[in-house]
């Protein structure tokens, strides 16, 4: 059932919409070296081989697991002769990429760079961790999306309908609300979705080529109780999104109802306690910087000791936090630093502040003017800026009135105000 159209491919509609990037770039035949970076079950390896097709390319593949060096220069050498002989590109497809080592990413970098191969790679790991900057500069980064339930449903019928490769020849009753248990169960994962459809579809009965799907078959295929929805049918994101939004309104009693619904619908306590803790970060940060350390203790019971008292310790940590003080203030700074530092570009780091280790760096001047902020008055160093030159000083962390950080706020105007008299004292002196 794997795509052979564009057409056919089901999600990532803000990169394959008509007028986006990856559409135009593959309607447009035009190659160009890239990663995609997303989830299991995402749809990294159909794109690619969808490219191929489009931009008539000759499709390479190995997996990072297995392939070495000697591999890819297997594959140069075919793509040379390729491109030398027959005019055709050569599309070298890497999947698992981040699990090559430095100098097996190195080994790409000339042929990339002089057009021997379009390298695409193929990632669940942050690529700017997990690439090197010299083989990273050079590709283009798509960041694909676990399914939304309506692509995956979209999928599951199309799998159902299909006569000559899916279940399209079999009269099957099918239920919707036991379709959507299969979804919820698939998370995102088109790949796990249609395994859980395979092994559902061997488990029904065949009578004469019809097939009764029922609750009990399916809650043996997934392994889990059955998934239970209002007459709505809410989306499981949904709940997710109706717990945090209880938590970041203070309302513990809501945030545990919506707990207490996706445990009972069958939705694993880590991924709410990995929710959790993002909780704690975004909406409470350091107005009680508490809930953090609790959201992570809750995580880790929930590992060591399972259900039900790991269930248990993530109530706690809801509940504390629905109702500890709020803030989004480091949220929000980090947020601004990020468009600081996409925006202005690679500004470099004042020669001052700069180690020094050995001789020649301490003759180029580094770490030169310095100032041990231990040694000085209140262990704060007046005056002093550590950022770049040609940013100057910016104020992106503006703590809220609310909880430990009214105390921060206290701080750090006092220190702003040691600023400002040390610039008073230096314009006096100068």
């Amino acid at each position: 059932m794997r795509p052979i159209i564009l057409d056919d491919f089901v999600g990532q509609h803000h990169l394959l919409d008509p007028g986006k990037p990856l559409r135009l770039a593959i309607e447009t035949s035009i190659l160009h070296s890239m990663v995609f970076w997303g989830p299991p079950g995402t749809g990294k390896t159909t794109l690619a081989q969808l490219l191929a097709k489009a931009t008539h390319a000759h499709f390479e593949t190995i997996s990072a697991v297995l392939a070495g060096v000697k591999d890819i220069r297997e594959i140069i050498e075919r793509a040379k002769l390729r491109r030398e002989i027959q005019k055709q590109a050569t599309i070298l497809f890497v999947d698992e990429v981040h699990r090559f080592n430095k100098a097996q990413q190195d080994a790409f970098l000339p042929y990339v760079e002089d057009g021997t191969i379009t390298f695409i790679g193929a990632t669940t790991e942050n690529p700017s961790f997990e690439l090197n900057n010299a083989l990273l500069s050079r590709l283009r980064v798509y960041v694909l999306k676990s399914l939304e339930p309506a692509d995956l449903k979209n999928l599951l019928n199309k799998v159902l309908d299909n006569k000559e490769n899916g279940y399209g020849n079999l009269a099957i009753t099918f239920d919707e609300s036991l379709k959507q248990m299969l979804i919820v169960a698939a998370d995102g994962d088109a790949r796990s979705l249609l395994n859980l459809l395979e092994r559902t579809i061997d488990f029904t009965e065949n009578n004469a080529g019809h097939l009764i799907v029922n609750q009990d078959i399916i809650k043996e295929v997934i392994g889990l109780g059955a998934r239970r929805f209002d007459k709505q049918g809410e989306a499981f994101y949904d709940l997710i999104s109706a717990l945090h939004k209880s938590v970041r309104g203070s309302d513990p009693n809501a945030a545990l109802y919506w707990f207490a619904r996706m445990i009972d619908g069958g939705c694993d306590p880590l991924y709410i306690a990995r929710r959790v803790v993002r909780m704690a970060s975004e909406d409470i940060g350091n107005a009680d910087p508490r809930a953090l350390t609790l959201a992570l203790n809750a995580w880790d019971v929930q590992e060591r000791l399972g259900s039900p008292e790991g269930e248990l310790a993530i109530a706690q940590a809801i509940v504390f936090m629905a109702c500890a003080a709020k803030s989004n203030a480091v949220y929000l700074a980090y947020k601004k630093a990020l468009s600081d530092a996409k925006e202005q570009g690679s500004l470099e780091v004042p020669i001052y502040l700069r180690n020094a280790p050995t001789k020649l760096m301490k003759d180029l001047g580094y770490s030169k003017g310095y100032r041990y902020a231990h040694d000085e008055p209140e262990a704060y160093a007046a005056g002093e800026s550590y950022f770049p030159e040609k940013l100057g000083k910016r104020a992106y962390y503006e703590p809220v009135p609310r909880g430990l950080e009214i105390q921060i706020a206290e701080k750090l105007k006092h220190f702003k105000e040691l600023d400002k008299q040390a610039l008073a004292k230096d314009k006096k002196e100068a």
